[in-house]
């Protein structure tokens, strides 16, 4: 997927101000629109102008879409990092399923999910008693916290309009409670942290979705967790039993003999606790000591004519 400089495909600089930018997108509109345009490539220019305005024209769009840095040029190859948007504030209508199809896959790759889509947020009321609207934010937790929940604060990028029209970011820091059990994907809610309302209107909520950080561990699927586990050739050959981590602590884990690598051994009930709670899953991985001084490479050298009958590479038809 390329990427794409919205800025560039609108003719500004990064420092525009709002209304630069509408007053770009209205000259070029005029210039590319199908109907009237004598420019063969007018309808893909339109779209795409049409595309980079839907971004810079919503300041919560435009301060996410500047959190890539400016270092992209438009047309490199891209790929979202995972948490690019984490901790970002979010509020509004955002687009629908049937729009997101009129614009391009980065587009969508960055904006798809729901970015500053109002989920539960309350309309109507009377006109000076307007319930406040709720928002949204995306935050990374760690496993631990999903095992024996946790109280946290984090601080929150809430984008703005400053009085020149240039969109900048105010922190807005909140503490709240991680609810053991919690998984990816899953929201906490946060009651009256949202937007305040008008006249006697409530304040609205503030939802934040969960995001597990990457582990230099553990892997997640859902409510399970799995382990790459090393184990020496003789453990995996003749068995053992050790001891290994888990994000609960350390347990004790029979090998049993004759392992292979890729081999899974489950602790039920040992993954993330839930009603019906995840398992645990070790992956065995054959971890070989180095043949770095003379006497490892001559056991080696012992082992390959005690295992001289021996063919790994049987099965894929080689003789050797």
């Amino acid at each position: 997927m390329e990427f794409k400089d919205y800025y560039q495909i609108m003719g500004l600089q990064r420092s525009a101000t709002q209304d630069e930018i509408k007053r770009a997108h209205r000259t070029l509109a005029r210039k590319y629109h199908p109907d009237v345009s004598k420019e063969p490539n007018a309808e893909a220019r339109f779209k795409e102008i049409g595309e980079a305005y839907e971004v810079l024209k919503d300041p919560e769009k435009r301060a996410a879409y500047d959190q890539l840095g400016a270092n992209w040029k438009g047309g490199q190859e891209f790929r979202p990092p995972p948490d690019w948007n984490a901790g970002f504030e979010t509020g509004g209508a955002g687009f629908g399923a049937g729009e997101a199809g009129d614009y391009s896959d980065f587009f969508e790759s960055l904006f798809s999910r729901g970015f500053g889509a109002q989920r539960g947020g309350r309309r109507g009321g009377a006109a000076f008693h307007a319930p406040g609207q709720d928002r949204h934010a995306k935050i990374q937790i760690d496993l631990e916290d999903a095992y024996h929940g946790a109280k946290r604060r984090v601080t929150l990028q809430v984008p703005t309009l400053d009085a020149q029209g240039h969109v900048a970011t105010r922190e807005h820091t909140i503490e709240f409670s991680i609810p053991k059990g919690v998984r990816a994907g899953q929201q906490i809610r946060l009651a009256g942290q949202g937007d305040p309302g008008m006249g006697q209107g409530a304040p609205g909520d503030l939802y934040l979705e969960i995001e597990f950080r990457p582990h230099a561990h553990y892997r997640i699927d859902k409510h399970d967790v799995y382990l790459d586990l090393p184990v020496a050739p003789w453990e995996a050959a003749l068995g053992a039993q050790i001891e290994v981590p888990t994000p609960s602590g350390f347990v004790e884990l029979k090998i049993p003999a004759g392992s292979v690598e890729g081999r899974k051994l489950r602790l039920k009930g040992r993954g993330i606790p839930a009603r019906t709670p995840g398992d645990f899953y070790f992956v065995l991985k054959i971890a070989l000591p180095p043949a770095d001084s003379e006497a490892a490479q001559a056991f080696y050298r012992s082992m390959a004519t005690q295992f001289k009958s021996f063919k790994p590479r049987a099965k894929l038809g080689a003789a050797a």
